[in-house]
């Protein structure tokens, strides 16, 4: 498939895009400076503002998917989504944050006392982009969230999904490496399970 990666210079974008092409897929990575991106077979790059749609629109044709790594804080997920539907890409699947998973029945981490206040900038956007989403009928969008812990580790291939609820493991730890999230997230892409739906990973 011939995939756009939206924050291809980012931790989680990187490696998505090392997926991806490692399972022979093309990739078009775009972010603000695509300088310092290694060149890679099968890779083409594009510096490109997320927030710039008349540049943008033009990248994402001829894509069967778009798949969007970048900070909410700065992203607005209406113009996002009309600028995958304005370049005739039928699916777009977003990296998403842990803060709106469920701890308890209607309780967000984002809400919960222990959650770092450095974090709740992003993880609280990170809730109204996955909002917007959940209102969108017309284009087929997946929302995966990670665990509490993202961060760049091992690509292990062991891991469990769930849907709405922070996954914990038996000593109460919440956490996927970058690069098993990747794994998880184009396993989606090429076996579609989560249309239209939310659902998250980790160990």
């Amino acid at each position: 498939m011939k995939i756009v990666v939206l924050g291809i210079s980012g931790r989680a974008g990187s490696r998505i895009a090392h997926e991806l092409l490692q399972r022979g897929h093309h990739v078009t990575g775009i972010a603000r400076q695509v300088g310092e991106v290694p060149a890679q077979q099968g890779l083409q790059v594009a510096s490109a503002d997320v927030a710039d749609i008349e540049r943008l629109v033009p990248l994402l044709e001829g894509h069967d998917a778009v798949i969007s790594s970048t900070r909410f804080v700065g992203s607005d997920a209406a113009s996002l989504l009309g600028a995958v539907k304005a370049a005739g890409v039928p699916r777009l699947l977003v990296v998403g944050g842990a803060g709106s998973l469920e701890v308890a029945p209607g309780v967000a981490l984002i809400d919960t006392p222990e959650f770092p206040a450095a974090y709740k900038a992003e993880a609280g956007a990170g809730c109204d982009f996955l909002n917007v989403l959940r209102g969108e009928q017309a284009l087929d969008w997946t929302f995966l969230s990670p665990s509490a812990l993202f961060e760049p580790g091992q690509r292990s291939g062991r891991f469990r999904l769930g849907t709405d609820s922070l996954l914990v493991d038996a000593a109460g730890n919440s956490s996927i490496s970058m690069e098993d999230f990747a794994i998880a997230l184009i396993d989606e892409l090429e076996r579609p399970q989560h249309s239209r739906q939310r659902f998250t990973v980790g160990y």
